[in-house]
């Protein structure tokens, strides 16, 4: 699913088609690419579109079991510290994120390895 939406990514500027694919808690999956903007900042990462692709097909309180992180570009590509931050609402510590290093393999961490001390107002 992520090599997939990463070949619908939208990234006419830099060329870096990514995907991601989650897994939920419910055994559901979902999937979204990157999609560029003119003004970079305006750019939606594949993580944030797969976890708002969740969102809107699933319901608010969607949690993460899962998240596979790939690219069409063959580099490495661990979620951006927004990536990390929007996945602080919906995954919990033990949740899995994988993603290409450097050297070309697929590395796996837990969330909590990921982003220790995600700042957080407390979950409804």
């Amino acid at each position: 699913m992520a090599d997939n939406a990463a070949r619908n990514a939208y990234a006419p500027y830099s060329r870096f088609f990514v995907g991601a694919a989650l897994l939920l808690d419910s055994g559901n999956m979902v999937a979204g690419a990157n999609v560029e903007n003119a003004s970079y900042r305006l750019t939606t990462c594949a993580e944030q579109s797969a976890i708002a692709h969740a969102v809107c097909t699933y319901g608010p309180g969607i949690r993460i079991r899962a998240l596979l992180i790939t690219n069409l570009n063959g580099a490495a590509c661990e979620p951006c510290g927004a990536c990390r931050q929007t996945i602080a609402e919906f995954a919990p510590p033990e949740a899995l994120i994988l993603y290409p290093t450097a050297d070309g393999r697929l590395t796996q961490k837990t969330f909590a390895e990921l982003l220790p001390g995600a700042f957080t107002l407390g979950r409804p």
